[in-house]
């Protein structure tokens, strides 16, 4: 997503730009449920293309008991949609010709002149610039930032995508427009609707978002999620169809322990649930030369903030803009200078808002909790990017 935002935005401006996807396939159908935030529409809008139909808006969120009484209703609008939707629109608005899949990038190296990138299929490139937006494991920072790895955060995510049209009747007309919240001790649980395959908007075919994060301690629990049925622990993540059938049935059985009854029923639908584990990660530089990385390449905040493709979009428009007004070393500069506070404050800000879902806290992340997990403030505070331009 970063590197298509970056892409349009670039090109819209005058770059001849060449975007190299690792994957051999379209992305399509990938990823899962995101918020619309403002600020990405009105980067979407001034490219000129079109968010009418971008996802479901949701006007409520609401909290429930175990009991599955409705407890607390905050009037919150916003955009709900899916990853592919978004990426779709992207994908959509750059030209085909200069989009190449199947090139996974290897190395660099670079002049004062130039940039050339290696790709492991032997081929070489060759620019005023290249761009890492390759992700949480990007290749390009770890060329650049070698010691940058990911850190877990101490807690997990079970997610899943649903049907509307599976969902039980009495079910969607209580929930289904709104963002609906459960917490559990030390947990949070939240489901909602998004954009259907393909960006399907049409009552009956949309989709249900399932989020539930979970504690799991780093030195015990967390190789056990890991660990596949067949003995191998898989590093970051692991496919769907690997997770554990033990480790499964121990997620469900919680469900039915913890969740409001809503929610349970919602949970013994799901057929093969996706294991997240969270994970920080803080670039201390973005520009090296004529190279930079944007995106999750840069910065990877918890996911209360909602602000991954936001913040991806604010980083393409400043990079678009500051080579725009300078040579590209200086450009690259100037656009670290101002993406890097942004970049810091949603991790802290990420960081704050999870730190009560953590196996293990400091005394200092107790005291979060205690401002952070009191039901008003997650209701109030998930997904919203207003503490970001305060």
């Amino acid at each position: 997503m970063s590197g298509l935002l970056a892409a349009v935005m670039l090109s819209r401006r005058g770059w001849a730009v060449e975007v190299f996807e690792r994957v051999e396939s379209e992305l399509a159908g990938r990823g899962a449920g995101i918020v619309a935030q403002a600020e990405l529409i009105a980067h979407l809008d001034a490219l000129g293309l079109d968010t009418t139909n971008l996802g479901v808006v949701a006007q409520t969120r609401k909290l429930l008991d175990v009991d599955g009484r409705v407890t607390l209703t905050v009037v919150c609008p916003q955009v709900l949609t899916a990853w592919e939707r978004v990426y779709r629109v992207l994908r959509d608005a750059f030209p085909p010709a200069h989009y190449h899949r199947g090139r996974a990038f290897e190395t660099f190296e670079q002049t004062g002149s130039a940039v050339v990138a290696r790709f492991t299929d032997g081929g070489t490139e060759e620019g005023d610039a290249l761009i890492g937006a390759d992700g949480l494991r990007s290749t390009v920072r770890g060329q650049c930032l070698p010691d940058v790895v990911p850190l877990y955060a101490g807690y997990c995510c079970w997610r899943a995508l649903l049907a509307e049209s599976a969902i039980p009747p009495e079910i969607h007309r209580e929930l289904f427009d709104s963002m609906a919240f459960c917490l559990p001790p030390g947990e949070q649980c939240l489901f909602y609707p998004i954009a259907g395959p393909n960006g399907d908007l049409r009552p009956g075919q949309r989709r249900y978002n399932v989020v539930w994060y979970r504690p799991a301690d780093e030195a015990t629990e967390l190789p056990w999620l890991l660990t596949d049925d067949s003995g191998v622990t898989h590093s970051i993540s692991i496919p769907p169809p690997l997770i554990r059938r033990d480790a499964v049935a121990a997620m469900r059985a919680a469900a039915e322990r913890l969740l409001p009854p809503q929610f349970r029923a919602i949970v013994r639908l799901i057929d093969e649930p996706l294991l997240q584990p969270i994970y920080d990660l803080e670039s201390p530089r973005l520009a090296f030369g004529r190279v930079a990385i944007v995106g999750d390449a840069a910065f990877v905040a918890r996911p209360h903030v909602a602000a991954g493709v936001s913040k991806a979009a604010d980083d393409a428009a400043a990079l678009a803009a500051a080579l725009d007004a300078a040579d590209v070393p200086s450009g690259l500069r100037r656009f670290e200078a101002e993406r890097l506070p942004a970049g810091r404050k949603i991790i802290e800000r990420a960081r704050h808002l999870g730190a009560y879902l953590q196996a293990t806290q400091s005394a200092e992340e107790r005291a979060r909790s205690a401002r952070h997990s009191i039901p008003e403030a997650v209701l109030a505070e998930t997904a919203v990017l207003d503490f970001l331009y305060q």
